[in-house]
């Protein structure tokens, strides 16, 4: 006799089964006798369920656990006023700059998502099949930015869009530091064809002025330039097909030391050793418009026609953000590479002094390294504090990670993405029909991780939590009346006000919060 654990287990392979069905597009027919089997077995359920016909339906109702979804959380009140402030500052910001607001799905086909964050693809929250379409939560804002502005024809036009809203990613979340599965992300991009590194030097400016508003705290703008990246790559003989993934693991140099980025290179992805070590010695700079200098200095690298363009953008890009009076905040760090495979120049991360994991500085980054040499000031590496034994996941859970041992993470990053439009247009259009372009430049700034920096000052400071500016009191019972006619007054007149009971020697108090 069947139990309601053996049909939901057949429910559940003839499910997958239908999905696989629709994927190979079967003969209608077939499709049908699947649905059938699978009504049928939902029906068997139901009625299996309404009879009480197992002993699974006479078990004891388990509490309800009451919490959020793991990598979510609730905000409070007085935790939703600073998140508005937050907001309201950054969108004053990007009207300031002349953008307009845009709003898509927070799911989109899976097929519009799939292939563009490179390994991070991992990370998509899948929504399997609904209702015949493969869908998925979005994973950032550039994406559907891209398809939208692909399905309006991918006009030239410049444009400037901003859109403020949730994302989701499958990641392990670290909730104290910002690292959530749902989170809030505020983008502004600029579409169209201008003057090169204008509308990369703007949102630059705009990043700083938004960091500055929100008293953040000290924090650097770390740029470099992806055709400059993947001509070092070349030249330091990087195969083209692992061009990528080698960029994706330098990137990790914010957080992992040279050792351990240098053997994910070579043995978990293949990369010769020597290879390995040549990217290092490039990779280990930082600085200012000093180092296009040393770059300029060397002949393998400009004789790189992609290294060469990488090098001539960023000296035009420090001669704009110079005019902007921003380039006191800006890094020139040549280990960022940004792991998103749909970034095709300038890329950039805003980061601070919790954006590191503790115990953990940028600059020592290579001191643990042999080959590389290093300055005086990176031999004095921090020994890392002992990570503390976890518990083993039980089977079918994850496993837990170590708060201590994270850092806040970058704040803000972007860059620019010129093929990404065109990617959908092209995909979109007819066999042999020319798909129109669209270059744009974005950046993204990560609202909760702004909010965990932000909110210990902000309660610190004893900050209000309502913008109420008006309380209308009584003494004793009674003059229920008077206090809405009041209070209504007060409200017409644009006050925000409220009434309540209050003990007083007075008959009708007015009092104003300051």
């Amino acid at each position: 006799m069947a139990t309601l654990e053996s049909l939901n287990q057949e429910i559940a392979a003839q499910s997958a089964h239908l999905v696989e069905l629709r994927k190979q597009q079967a003969e209608g027919s077939i499709m049908d006798e699947a649905k059938k089997k699978l009504g049928e077995l939902k029906k068997s359920l139901a009625l299996l369920q309404g009879a009480g016909g197992s002993r699974d339906a006479s078990k004891k109702k388990e509490r309800l656990l009451l919490k959020t979804a793991k990598g979510t959380r609730d905000y409070g009140p007085g935790e939703m006023f600073c998140r508005e402030h937050v907001e309201r500052i950054v969108k004053e910001c990007f009207t300031t700059y002349g953008g307009s607001c845009l709003d898509t799905p927070v799911f989109e086909r899976k097929d519009i998502l799939a292939g563009k964050y490179g390994e991070d693809a991992k990370l998509i929250f899948d929504l399997k099949d609904q209702g015949g379409e493969e869908l998925a939560l979005r994973y950032d804002h550039t994406v559907p930015l891209a398809r939208y502005l692909a399905m309006n024809g991918a006009i030239t036009t410049q444009h400037k869009l901003w859109q403020v809203g949730k994302v989701y990613r499958r990641d392990n979340p670290v909730m104290s530091k910002g690292r959530m599965r749902e989170f809030s992300q505020a983008d502004f991009d600029i579409s169209g064809v201008w003057d090169p590194m204008l509308p990369d030097a703007e949102l630059i400016s705009l990043l700083c002025t938004i960091l500055t508003r929100l008293e953040v705290g000290d924090f650097t703008v770390k740029v470099n330039h992806r055709k400059l990246l993947d001509g070092i790559f070349e030249v330091c003989g990087v195969p083209s097909d692992k061009i990528r993934t080698i960029s994706s693991a330098v990137d990790k140099l914010d957080k992992l030391p040279w050792a351990d980025v240098k053997k994910e290179m070579t043995e978990e992805k293949g990369l010769d050793p020597v290879v390995a070590d040549k990217i290092g010695e490039y990779v280990k700079h930082k600085g200012g418009p000093e180092l296009l200098e040393l770059l300029k200095a060397d002949s393998a690298l400009l004789a790189n026609a992609s290294a060469k363009l990488g090098i001539d953008e960023m000296e035009l890009l420090f001669k704009y953000l110079d005019a902007y009076k921003v380039m006191n905040k800006i890094s020139f760090d040549m280990s960022l590479a940004r792991g998103l495979d749909y970034y095709t120049g300038i890329i950039y991360e805003a980061i601070t002094e919790a954006s590191a994991p503790p115990g953990f500085e940028a600059a020592n980054a290579f001191a643990s390294s042999s080959t590389i040499a290093t300055s005086s000031a990176q031999t004095h590496a921090p020994t890392p504090p002992k990570k503390k034994s976890k518990k083993p996941a039980a089977e079918g859970e994850e496993e837990e990670v170590d708060e201590s041992q994270v850092g806040v993470g970058s704040i803000a990053a972007g860059g620019r993405y010129d093929n990404l439009v065109g990617l959908f247009t092209s995909a979109a259009a007819a066999e042999g029909k020319k798909a129109p372009q669209l270059p744009c430049v974005g950046v993204s700034i990560g609202m909760d991780r702004i909010f965990a920096i932000v909110w210990p000052k902000w309660v610190e400071r004893g900050m209000r939590s309502k913008e109420t500016m008006a309380y209308v009191m009584a003494a004793g019972d009674g003059l229920i009346a008077e206090r809405i006619r009041l209070v209504q007054e007060l409200r017409e007149a644009g006050i925000k006000v409220c009434y309540a009971h209050f003990w007083s020697t007075q008959a009708i108090d007015v009092v104003f919060v300051p």
